[in-house]
């Protein structure tokens, strides 16, 4: 009797040691599965707008950025552009395919090439910049470009966003860029190049995926950049009325 108690024994924890290992690797495989990472796309723009200047200048501008990938890697296509109404034709026109990682809990780096096809001669460059959360919660965009002839240059845009409620948002930008060598060809001199400023107030229609807005933009160029500009009889300041809307999908 004592021998079938003991073989019971046994039996009863042979079962739970061969339970426990099921339910071991069920989690491990179930915690494995969760620490894949999960792959994501979406298309949103920042600007999708129409400008009306103090000169009577009429452009259509947007600034784009689509992604696919991962928290760890994405593939980013971003494009941004003026197009001249009037003239029908595109005063500037860049686009960029990057490929960005973080590199901190609040910021990204990215590489890849840039090109710019406007009317004018177009332009190749390499890029190299990061992307994130500064402190006092503004978004940065900082970029260093390296074209096939050496020219190079730095770009930094900035965005501020003041949140009245919560459908109701004003947002504040800065881009400016700098030059470190001059493209005559293309109206750019040695030093800062130009500043664009807006003020931006919008509401949230549709949970940030449709955000119509209204606001100004000053844009200013310096230097030698201005007096290129000057010489080919353009000007070297403007201001617009802008109505748009910010797109998310």
């Amino acid at each position: 009797m004592s021998c079938i108690r003991s073989l019971a024994a046994v039996s009863f924890l042979a079962s739970i040691g061969f339970s426990t290992t099921v339910i071991a690797q069920e989690m491990i495989s179930d915690t494995t599965a969760r620490k894949q990472p999960l792959t994501a796309w979406g298309v949103q723009f920042e600007e999708f707008e129409y400008r009306y200047s103090d000169d009577d200048e009429e452009l259509g501008v947007w600034n784009a950025d689509a992604f696919y990938g991962t928290d760890e890697f994405k593939v980013r296509l971003l494009t941004t552009g003026e197009y001249e109404i009037e003239e029908q034709a595109y005063e500037t026109l860049e686009n960029q395919l990057v490929g960005q990682i973080p590199i901190s809990k609040f910021f990204d780096a990215k590489a890849g090439v840039r090109f710019d096809t406007p009317e004018g001669p177009d332009r190749t460059y390499a890029v190299l910049g990061v992307a994130g959360l500064a402190p006092q919660w503004f978004e940065v965009d900082a970029n260093l470009y390296a074209s096939k002839d050496g020219d190079t240059s730095a770009e930094i845009d900035a965005e501020y966003e003041l949140l009245f409620t919560n459908y109701w948002i004003l947002s504040a930008t800065l881009d400016a860029t700098v030059a470190f060598s001059e493209d005559e060809e293309i109206g750019v001199g040695k030093g800062l190049v130009s500043t664009e400023t807006g003020l931006r107030l919008r509401y949230d229609l549709i949970d940030r995926a449709f955000s119509p807005y209204v606001g100004v933009v000053h844009e200013r160029k310096y230097g030698d950049t201005a007096d290129l500009a000057k010489a080919e009889g353009g000007g070297t300041e403007d201001w617009f009325a802008v109505i748009g809307a910010r797109i998310a999908f």
